[in-house]
């Protein structure tokens, strides 16, 4: 998680509602920063752009939601994606596995 308040404040939404789809400059005009600021602190205090530590958020909620049993499809809408086949294959590039064999391998 980032060190400053502000993308705290963003960071800590986008894990409460990760399909939240607003841009980069809504979520700073949200935060009270500006839209630079929030890009180049994201990268400084977690390494990530903001958009790569959005897409974790995702994909980590994605493994909470597949451990509880939810169905590929309904994470995938859950998580805001446009359809199930992005999801999956985001969560392959990401893991090396979809997300059913990850499943079976590892809960």
């Amino acid at each position: 998680m980032p060190a400053d308040s502000r993308l705290q404040r963003i960071a800590i939404a986008l894990t409460e509602q990760p399909a939240d789809e607003r841009s980069l400059e809504d979520w700073a005009l949200w935060g009270h920063i500006t839209s630079r600021t929030l890009s180049r602190k994201f990268v400084d205090e977690t390494g990530l752009t903001f958009t790569a530590w959005r897409q974790r958020a995702r994909l980590l909620r994605a493994l909470e939601l597949l451990a509880a049993g939810k169905t590929v499809t309904t994470i995938a809408i859950e998580l805001g994606y446009d359809n199930v086949s992005a999801f999956i294959a985001l969560f392959k590039r990401t893991f090396g596995v979809t997300p059913g064999r990850y499943l079976a391998e590892n809960v």
